[in-house]
């Protein structure tokens, strides 16, 4: 027969008698690696006792899974296997005679962590590039208990790591076990072996660079293609813990861009190695940019708001703000070529919390109470996920204006992408309890904010609507989406939005020193009555984007008086006479 069924992948494997494993694999290569692609790798067979009796549901079972997936030769799969059946299924069966149903769980497992590895059965299945390495202990020993091998198939390579043992390994996988090489004189070899970078064709270079990523838990990781030709790669392993590197790609670093944050990731993996690049070159910007948003300053600003009438903001807290923003802005000038003036922009922050933080007293600011400016007051009720979306507004909005730029706004909201701003909202608001789909919208809520700063200064709330649904941020925080050929947007985000709008420009309005009541609350009043307006045009629309733009046009329209007795007798001569 072509193929041999493997019993002592599943027989060995399963008691871990990990070195008489290593020695069938040892000893196949030193005789033929071909013969390897002739196995047929199984966990169980109608003669066996089902996988899941042998192996159980978890990490065990997954790591010997993945190297039936990973091995050259012929995965196969028992019936029921994956969806952990536990009837032992004799050839003679002609049905199931338990009442089983599929386990959810195990078999969504499989799709995640297996069958993504089957598809790329054309990068583990040939012998051509296989090499079984030794992993090496810090005395030298080798721990037969872990497996190691590469592949190689065209600019594709792979290394998978598994370690069959309830205990913790730690050691280098640096040189391949013997395998047989024919000498092109008859039937004759002679053993050969390789280093792990020559495995992977990777250059012993200084300047170059691998980078690679662990299909087992997503993340990323970046070694010199030097260290790993020369000593090899350092892994450390849990019980039955496994890696599956695969994407490998190597780059030059003539920059000694690489080289830094290799040195500053010491071994660790992130999501990308190019995003961590980058936070990298903007490490200059970030570093006081993250003193100035985090868990610690948001819960600090948090315990200082106002809340008697006649309270005032705690200095310290408006000092600090004021100091930190002016380190952020120096920075950005520094980094950016800024001409803008630090001082006065880190001044006027200080204002803007100041009035923030005194939002909840607004009512009682003012000697000027007009009906108006008490009604609009009503739309100024922040939970605290609204506290979150005004800080980290204030902390963002008026940076673009340090590089002098005449659309500072745009600039600002561009950075908070660009220079990944919003990844550090994000992560602080996160830590501050918000969950990941909140934290999101609150960062697009932020960009909202910056790039309309004065929304509802506009008079013609069409014109309001007209300039947040052309953009594509907006939409994308109002949830707007097309259903039913109608397009639609989601109520409690546009009156988010409402709400984080008016309260940015009650802020806007009562910072400006020179303000008089007067004048802050008829500003107010005005402001106020958009958003009634808006929520009326809300209310008429049915929760369709062309419904809430038609009710916005129909509240701009001006009204017509109704006319009187002589002006209807004047109109109806003047028709007479066209005719």
């Amino acid at each position: 027969m072509h193929r041999v069924y493997n019993s002592a992948f599943m027989n060995m494997l399963r008691d871990e008698k990990n070195a008489d494993y290593h020695l069938v694999m040892k000893n196949t290569l030193e005789f033929d690696p071909e013969v390897l692609k002739r196995y047929v790798n199984f966990m169980n067979n109608p003669d066996e006792k089902t996988a899941v009796e042998q192996f159980g549901k978890g990490d065990k079972y997954f790591g010997i899974a993945t190297l039936m997936a990973t091995l050259p030769g012929l995965p196969m799969f028992g019936h029921g296997q994956i969806e952990g059946l536990t009837e032992r299924y004799g050839m003679e069966y002609p049905r199931a005679y338990y009442d089983e149903q599929p386990d959810g769980d195990l078999v969504a497992r499989h799709a995640h962590e297996i069958f993504p590895l089957l598809r790329r059965r054309y990068l583990f299945a040939g012998v051509e590039n296989f090499l079984l390495y030794d992993f090496f202990t810090a005395d030298g020993r080798v721990n037969e208990d872990v497996f190691a091998y590469s592949n190689r198939v065209g600019g594709e390579r792979s290394l998978i790591v598994y370690h069959n043992k309830f205990a913790e390994a730690r050691g280098w996988i640096r040189t391949s076990v013997g395998y047989a090489v024919k000498t092109g004189n008859g039937d004759e070899k002679q053993i050969a072996q390789k280093n792990l970078g020559d495995g992977l064709g990777l250059h012993a270079d200084e300047n170059d660079f691998a980078i690679f990523r662990d299909f087992a838990n997503g993340l990323e990781y970046i070694r010199s293609s030097q260290e790993l030709c020369e000593r090899g790669l350092y892994i450390e392993l849990h019980a039955y813990q496994r890696n599956v590197f695969l994407d490998w790609r190597e780059v030059r670093d003539d920059a000694g861009l690489y080289a830094r944050l290799a040195a500053d990731l010491n071994g660790r993996g992130v999501p990308s190695v190019e995003e961590a690049l980058h936070e990298l070159v903007l490490q200059p910007v970030l570093a006081p940019f993250r003193e100035l948003v985090n868990p610690g300053m948001f819960r600090w600003l948090l315990g200082n708001r106002v809340r008697e009438p006649k309270g005032a903001v705690n200095a310290a807290a408006l000092d600090e703000a004021e100091q930190k923003m002016f380190s952020l802005l120096r920075a950005i000038e520094r980094f950016a070529g800024g001409v803008g003036d630090e001082v006065a922009i880190a001044a006027s922050t200080r204002r803007e919390l100041d009035a923030l933080l005194q939002l909840p007293i607004t009512r009682y600011r003012f000697a000027s109470r007009p009906r108006k400016y008490q009604t609009a007051l009503q739309f100024l009720d922040a939970n605290d996920t609204l506290w979150s979306v005004l800080f980290g507004w204030l902390c963002v909005h008026s940076l673009g204006q340090i590089v002098g730029a005449d659309d500072a706004a745009l600039t600002s909201r561009a950075w908070i992408d660009e220079w990944r701003l919003g990844k550090i909202i994000a992560e602080t608001l996160r830590a501050l309890g918000l969950d990941e789909d909140a934290a999101g919208q609150a960062v697009t809520a932020i960009k909202i904010l910056t790039a309309h700063p004065h929304a509802l200064a506009t008079p013609r709330v069409s014109e309001i609507l007209e300039a947040l649904l052309n953009d594509n941020v907006a939409q994308q925080f109002l949830r707007v989406n097309r259903w039913d050929g109608i397009l639609w947007f989601n109520q409690e985000a546009f009156e988010q939005w409402l709400a984080a709008t008016f309260a940015v420009a009650v802020v806007e309005i009562t910072a400006p020193p020179r303000q008089t009541k007067a004048t802050a609350a008829k500003e107010i009043a005005a402001r106020g009555d958009a958003v009634e307006k808006l929520l009326r045009a809300e209310a008429e629309s049915k929760f369709q984007v062309a419904g809430l733009l038609a009710a916005a046009r129909q509240t701009d329209a001006p009204k017509r008086k109704p006319m009187n007795r002589k002006d209807a007798k004047g109109a109806k001569k003047k028709s007479r006479k066209r005719l």
